[in-house]
């Protein structure tokens, strides 16, 4: 099932909607500005919180943890001697690991693992700036088929893969 990813641009905090095909909001993704590290809040159109995606701070290489209820079910972070930082690994809480692999900058990647492939992430099909879309396979028997997890992976990638400078200003 395919997912689009609307950003805004120029919004205090990051916050966005995530659609689904027919252009129904499936998610809000809540930035939360004026933190001291990058947090994000995947929200059901309604506001209940599904997952919370927060920067770890003062680690060796850059890593968000995902929550859910407290929990944490997935970290993403950076291959450790990856200087080209073109892979990042998702572990998972409940055992294994995705890959995420392609061109992360420009949101040309797939996620997978030794199962195949969990999500393609594309922006070539979209004109509009800040936009692209979070194709899940749903057809997966584990987590991978999970779309609220897969899409705050994906916005978990996108803020781990932005300009470099930021991060000093976030470890205040």
């Amino acid at each position: 099932m395919k997912y689009l990813v609307r950003e805004r641009i120029f919004d205090i905090g990051d916050d966005f909607w995530v659609t689904d095909e027919q252009d129904n909001r499936v998610y809000w993704v809540d930035g939360k500005a004026l933190r001291l590290r990058t947090t994000f809040q995947l929200k059901t159109p309604d506001g209940e919180l599904l997952l919370q995606i927060k920067k770890k701070l003062f680690s060796v290489r850059d890593q968000m943890r995902i929550e859910r209820d407290g929990d944490t079910v997935a970290t993403v972070r950076e291959r450790m001697f990856n200087p080209i930082k073109e892979k990042l690994i998702v572990e998972l809480a409940a055992g294994g690991e995705w890959e995420v692999h392609g061109d992360l900058l420009g949101k040309e990647y797939v996620v997978s693992d030794e199962h195949g492939t969990v999500a393609h992430i594309s922006k070539k099909w979209f004109r509009v700036r800040d936009t692209y879309a979070v194709d899940v396979n749903t057809y997966r028997p584990d987590v991978g088929s999970d779309p609220a997890l897969v899409i705050a992976v994906a916005v978990a990638v996108d803020s781990l893969t932005e300009d470099d400078g930021d991060d000093e200003e976030e470890q205040d």
